[in-house]
């Protein structure tokens, strides 16, 4: 039955994500350490495990990284003229619109609902947002900010070396490649653990504008995909993919940044709790249309 399908990838999220809510409400754990090592050691050994590990043909991952291009910068211009004609802050509501949740939910999510099939679409989209959000997204909050930093980061490296390994066609030692998989298991349950401990500090104070571009995000998100995927003519999981992609939540790293910037964070964490928890509702209908289809 669709609807059991549906559970079966959405359980795993919910309860590894409510544990960390759990232990966020009792401990109030710091958990900077912990992201920083997922951002700088385990997701970036997943993403050379998986992208060295394939035949990484443009033809094939080339129109989803496009399409990943165009959903991203198609939200933040759809959002635009909805920004400005409501007098809100440019800065403030573009961005979460624009960035949504491709690691912490997006990529358990691809894994769950198209198995390790999806996985190398599904970080291939992540890292093309991962490098919009540290460069445009970085512009818009501050014009002055200095983004060569971007290629220095561990993600992208990674990216690089493990595109480079596939083209190269060398085959990686089993001796070599099970400890970077096994680092790289860690970062998916680390991802959405550290979601549910930040949901824990959740500030609905500005609870009018977060509902506003919970409800926003993925119908802009979902609408660009489904106009994407025929014109670039994906089908198949790499079609579900997008889809997707296009129905998650603002990402969290969007407070993170407004915080360093000080563009509003109460407002931005309002937008991306409320956004986060909205997906219960809109990642499920997505799978509905997605599964039948293109599952």
């Amino acid at each position: 039955m669709l609807s059991l399908r549906i559970l079966e990838i959405i359980f795993p999220l919910l309860a590894i994500t409510g544990i960390g809510y759990l232990y966020g409400r009792r401990q109030r754990p710091g958990m900077d350490v912990a992201n920083q090592l997922n951002m700088e050691i385990f997701l970036p050994a997943l993403i050379f495990s998986a992208l060295s590990s394939r035949s990484f043909d443009v033809p094939t991952y080339g129109p989803v990284a496009f399409a990943a291009l165009l959903v991203v910068i198609g939200s933040g211009l759809l959002a635009w003229p909805f920004v400005r004609a409501s007098r809100a802050a440019v800065k403030t509501f573009v961005p979460p619109l624009m960035f949504s949740n491709a690691g912490n939910m997006g990529l358990p999510l691809m894994l769950l609902a198209f198995g390790e099939a999806g996985l190398p679409a599904a970080l291939v989209m992540f890292l093309v947002e991962t490098f919009l959000h540290f460069t445009l997204g970085i512009y818009i909050l501050d014009h002055r900010a200095k983004l060569a930093a971007v290629f220095r980061q561990p993600m992208v490296i990674a990216a690089a070396l493990g595109v480079a390994v596939s083209f190269s066609g060398v085959q990686l030692n089993a001796t070599l490649a099970l400890p970077i998989e096994m680092l790289g298991n860690v970062s998916i349950p680390l991802m959405l653990f550290s979601l549910g401990v930040r949901l824990a500090d959740a500030d609905l104070g500005e609870w009018r504008i977060g509902l506003a571009a919970a409800i926003a995000a993925p119908l802009t998100g979902v609408a660009l995909a489904l106009a994407v995927v025929p014109m670039l003519g994906l089908q198949g999981r790499l079609a579900g993919v997008v889809i997707l992609f296009g129905a998650l939540p603002p990402a969290v790293l969007n407070f993170m940044l407004s915080e360093k910037y000080q563009q509003e964070p109460a407002k931005v964490a309002s937008i991306v709790i409320l956004g986060n928890l909205f997906a219960l509702v809109s990642i499920p209908l997505t799978l509905a249309y997605v599964l039948p289809r293109y599952g």
